[in-house]
Order: structure tokens, then sequence, then C-alpha cells
């Protein structure tokens, strides 16, 4: 079959090497120069590598599936590091360094809370199993039903999944230290809600983060891309840059041809990798699966306020990656979640990978990027992008001692929703798609096919399995796979 993708990025990326692997004839049109999406990479002209959005290497395991698919080893692309700590977490009070090593990690865990090492045992036991149930028998269907998870192992694995309690519960069941419950805490946030609005079940978070270590692959995250990249083309697949996905045409109950810069391009089959929401735009509405009435009721993962900063000195007590938390956390997401504000007392992140790659920035020099969740649908403007960069930069001096730190600076980018909105038509300006609530995890997902349009099916952030990146990759395959048995019908 000849497949159109609208969409380079990582979903988009993967679904082009499985289809091109079954044999069909892929062509993957993306709008920008570039592949990759929000994983997508600059270079400044004074000697900066940016990369534009995920830092966290985190689930090697299934990144390394996808290469052993085609064949292949990561290590034929890039060299890949562990971080040693893996991450710094700052509080009110003082800071703390998550070790590399396990033993470390329970050493930790002791030294705040007696019995808290053997406690992470229990923890991490009970996160592993949710971990192998999750990879061997949930993340890689289709969810087209909820028959499809009715198996004599999931049965005999209900219970230990935790399907029904909450995270922050669950917790709490383990830990009581405020640093401990935060630490456990926060590899959820990258889900999108509330540790109260996330089933205990992503405790397989702390395990596919902590356990499975946090990496770094030299040259930037960007380097997945380009072997992601690389990979399709081995398959056959064909890329097409700058050209935008205009009008997806329709006959009868399936899509006839792609309208992309201004040409028609005849399919038999299409994957859209771009914003599901966007993508359903381009066809006529009583073709699109869901209604405006639908997107307005979703609870969506924060957006984000970005600076990509270059500073002129090396910045002392930053790790690789470190997390801002002399805040409360309950307060910044009730503003993303319930009161849909600016926050009045932000978290924030800071990732400094000149710290383990000094090609990323001049020598002496530091390479950051600063993340600040926040909620979609804002007013964005530059006064208050800047209002918040002076507090995120007051912080980080504090932290290491600098002195008049936007002084330092030699390059400065700021990136929000407008921007979201801009180069990704991403709903509300949305960085990291939907929330993984229990009313909107795995059936409960907007579906990977359209059910008016048997040859259209969506991939990537906002469908199964969800945000990030390891579940980017696997759902390209999803659609892939959809696609081959559309094929056989």
């Amino acid at each position: 079959m000849k497949i159109g993708i609208i969409g380079a990025g990582i979903s988009g990326l993967s679904a082009a090497a499985y289809a091109a692997k079954a044999g069909h004839e892929v062509h993957v049109f993306e709008q920008h120069a570039t592949p990759g999406g929000r994983a997508r990479q600059f270079v400044t002209n004074n000697g900066y590598t940016f990369d534009m959005g995920p830092s966290w290497y985190w689930m090697p395991d299934v990144i390394d599936q996808f290469f052993h698919d085609f064949g292949c080893s990561r290590k034929s692309f890039y060299d890949l590091v562990p971080l040693d700590p893996q991450f710094k977490m700052i509080f009110k009070d003082g800071t703390l360094d998550m070790p590399r090593h396990y033993d470390e990690m329970k050493r930790l865990f002791e030294t705040l809370e007696p019995g808290a090492g053997k406690r992470l045992d229990a923890f991490m036991d009970a996160a592993g199993y949710k971990y192998k149930v999750a990879m061997n028998s949930f993340i890689n269907k289709p969810c087209h039903s909820w028959w499809e998870f009715v198996s004599p192992q999931i049965g005999a694995s209900v219970l230990k999944l935790d399907l029904l309690t909450n995270f922050r519960k669950y917790v709490k069941r383990y830990f009581s230290h405020p640093r401990l419950i935060a630490l456990m805490e926060f590899p959820v946030i990258f889900l999108g809600a509330s540790p109260e609005k996330i089933p205990a079940l992503y405790s397989l978070m702390n395990y596919g983060g902590y356990a499975l270590g946090t990496w770094y692959p030299m040259g930037g995250f960007y380097e997945l891309i380009r072997a992601m990249e690389q990979i399709g083309r081995r398959q056959g697949a064909r890329f097409h840059f700058h050209h935008k996905v205009e009008e997806i045409r329709t006959k009868g109950n399936k899509i006839d041809s792609l309208t992309v810069n201004g040409e028609e391009h005849r399919f038999d089959a299409v994957i859209a990798s771009s914003d599901y929401h966007h993508t359903e735009t381009l066809l006529p509405p009583d073709q699109r699966n869901y209604s405006a009435i639908y997107w307005e009721s979703k609870t969506f993962a924060p957006s984000a306020l970005i600076y990509y900063l270059g500073c002129t000195e090396v910045l002392p007590n930053l790790q690789h990656h470190n997390l801002f938390f002399e805040n409360d956390l309950d307060v910044h997401l009730d503003e993303i979640y319930q009161n849909k504000k600016w926050p009045t007392q932000p978290l924030f992140y800071v990732c400094c990978p000149s710290k383990t790659d000094h090609s990323v920035a001049p020598k002496d020099h530091e390479n950051l990027f600063l993340l600040m969740p926040l909620a979609t649908d804002l007013e964005d403007k530059e006064e208050k992008r800047e209002q918040y960069l002076h507090q995120m930069v007051g912080r980080l001096e504090k932290l290491t001692g600098t002195n008049d730190l936007l002084q330092k600076l030699d390059y400065k980018l700021s990136y929000c929703l407008q921007d979201f909105r801009r180069d990704y038509h991403a709903y509300g300006g949305n960085a990291y798609g939907l929330a993984n609530t229990w009313s909107q995890t795995a059936v409960r997902k907007p579906a990977i096919r359209n059910r008016k349009l048997s040859n259209l099916y969506y991939t990537g952030q906002l469908t199964v399995p969800g945000p990030g990146v390891p579940p980017s990759i696997i759902s390209g395959k999803i659609a892939a796979t959809e696609i081959n048995h559309l094929k056989t019908v």
C-alpha cells in the first residue's frame, strides 16, 4: 500500500520505520525543515546546541527495543551515558541528589527516614512487577475495546496493579518524610496530573526512571531523532520536509488524498502524527471522531514556559537535571488544573547538559534549559515570560551563588503557548498531550482509528499509550501494525 504520514515527530518517525519495514511505500510530510517535532534541535551562531523538548532519557529498554526491531543496536548511532547523580532536587531547606546506584539510593532513604530503605525495596519490587506487566500486556494494545485486556495474566495481576488506588495515597503507605514523598511523586508529574488523580499503577514510572536509570545520549537528545530517521530511510521511507498537509480529502468512507503545499497526493491509507485535534480540522465535520465540546471537556497535561539560555561562565552546584521544589507542588498543580492561571508559587526544572556534554556549549560556558509547567489556554505575552524568567534566574542564582546571571547570558530565547500553537498546532498550546488520569487511560483516550474513515489512523501523545518519548515510539508501532491489519482485510 501507499501510505502517507502527517508529521515527522517521534511517533511519525516510528510509524514510518515500521510501516516501511512491512513493505509499504511510505511518504512522510513534515512542515518544518527537520524531523523531531517537539524533539527538534537548533544550533546558535555562537556555539550552543539546544534540544527543544525532551531531555529525560528514561525507559531505555523501550528505546533499545525500537533498534532491535530493525536488526541494529543503539550503539551504532550514539553513545549513551548514565547520569550520576540522576538529578538534584532543591527544597527550601536544602538539596537532595538522587544517586544512580540502588544501594546508595537505599542509604539516602534510610538517612531521611529510618526503615525507608527496606520500604523502598518493597515499593520498587511492586513497581517493577507493574512495569513488566504493563510492557508485556498493556502498553502495546491499540485499545479499540476493553476486551483486549481480558486475559488470565491480566486477571491474575489486577490486585497487584493497584488500578483503583490514587498515587499519592499509595506513596504515603511507604514513606512519610516530605522529601521522600516529593521524590517519589515527581515522576508522575510527567503524566500531566496531580498525584491524587493518577492511578497507583503508574508507580511503574518510578521503576522505569529510578531503577532503570537516567541516561543521556552524547550530542543531545536529538541523536535519537537522527537515528530514527536513518532507520526509516533504510527501510525505504521517504521524507518530505517543508511540506505542510493542508487538507485531507475523502471519497465515501475512505481517505482518497492529501493536499500538500497545494498539490494533491493519493494514498491508500494515512497515519496522522500531527496534533489529533488539528488533524481532524483538516476533515469535513461529519468525518471527525470528536466535536469541539469533546476536546473542551478533556484534561490536558501542562504546557510550559521554556527558556533556552547560554551562560558565559560555569555555574557551580548544578547537576545535569535540577528540580526546583522550594514551593508547594499542590498549589502549582491547582493553578494548572483548577484555577487555570499563571502560577503564583512556581516549581520549575533546569537542564544543564553542558555538565555532561561539552559539545553543546562553548568552552567554559553553560547550556541552560529552563522549563516551568503552566496551564493551557492562558494569555501569553512577552512581559509575562520575562517576569517568570527573573523569578527562575533569582532562584538559580541562590543555588549557584552567582550574581547578575542575566548579565552573563550571551544567548536567550523563550518558547511558550503561542509557539506550541504556531509550530505544532497544539490544542490550547499544550506541550505534553492529555493527562493520564483514570478517565483518560487506555480505551478512554482518543481512538487510534477514525470511526468513519476506514483508512485513517492517529498516533502520538494525544492517543494511546500516552505522552512521553517511549510511549510515542510505541504509539507509532501500534499505528503501523493497524495499517498491516488493514492490508490483510
